[in-house]
């Protein structure tokens, strides 16, 4: 286990556009806090502008990006973090950036264009630990 130098209680969010996970870090290492599914996005509204060459997984993509953009900034408005480590696929990382509110910028203490998803809690500390 590596061990992380970020103060306690920052919260990592460790994203592709399908799935993301959460995480705080408290005693210099991850501790797992949920997970963020699409779940139904017929729900959530249109992802913005949706190029006529765009499939349907990219709208899907682009609306989960929406979603993780929204939960950062409700969280972060009430409170929840005052720091945030934000990794996501390169593809992702670029759709959720220009969606983030500035309250939520001004937060990021890392930003990483990785895909972690799956890798186990090990792998993410080292590559945070970088």
């Amino acid at each position: 286990m590596a061990m992380l130098n970020f103060p306690e209680e920052t919260f990592a969010v460790i994203a592709t556009g399908r799935e993301a996970k959460t995480f705080y870090v408290r005693s210099g290492a991850l501790e797992h806090d949920g997970d963020w599914t699409p779940g139904d996005l017929a729900d959530q509204g249109p992802s913005g502008k949706s190029p006529s060459e765009q499939t349907p997984r990219e709208s899907m993509e682009a609306t989960f990006s929406k979603i993780i953009a929204e939960k950062l900034y409700e969280r972060s408005h009430r409170g929840a973090f005052e720091r945030l480590i934000l990794i996501a696929d390169p593809d992702t990382l670029g759709q959720i950036r220009p969606l983030l509110h500035q309250e939520v910028s001004d937060k990021i203490v890392l930003e990483q264009a990785k895909t972690l998803t799956n890798s186990p809690i090990g792998d993410i500390e080292k590559a945070l630990a970088e």
